[in-house]
């Protein structure tokens, strides 16, 4: 089965930004986002502890601190900071949004998300789609058994 261009695309900066979520200090979870415009990536971020802190995302019970950052989160704040503009920009992230991750998608002007695993809560996802955000589930493990 031939897939187009935009797919092959999508494909790649999935697997960036998964390769991007080994930064990542939790030991829970490691997620990376790529935040990107007319094929550049403009932002991106994994979850972790803002900026100064301590590098530990899980407290002595190995539960995640309430302060920990979202991949979504970072690379949109990130974003803000630099001064780029995300209207209309994709952004490829390892896991599903949540809903608070959402608001800010929908908040900052990105028009695409483009996801790799599903999480178990689909309010982000609902919301995206509520906001006429275009959502695209895409499974890694497919396109690499297809690439060997």
């Amino acid at each position: 089965m031939e897939i187009s261009k935009q797919t092959l695309l999508d494909y790649r900066y999935l697997r960036m930004a998964r390769v991007w979520s080994e930064n990542s200090y939790c030991k829970r979870r490691q997620v990376g986002a790529l935040v990107v415009k007319d094929k550049m990536i403009i932002s991106d971020g994994y979850n972790g502890t803002p900026s100064g802190f301590e590098n530990i995302c899980e407290d002595n019970d190995g539960l995640t601190k309430p302060y920990v950052l979202h991949a979504e989160a970072n690379a949109i704040t990130k974003l803000a900071r630099s001064g780029n503009n995300s209207e209309g920009s994709t952004l490829y992230v390892t896991a599903s949004p949540c809903i608070e991750c959402a608001k800010l998608i929908i908040q900052s002007g990105i028009k695409r998300v483009v996801y790799a695993e599903k999480y178990r809560l689909t309010e982000g996802i609902e919301l995206l789609k509520r906001a006429n955000i275009k959502v695209e589930y895409l499974n890694l493990e497919d396109n690499e058994s297809e690439q060997e």
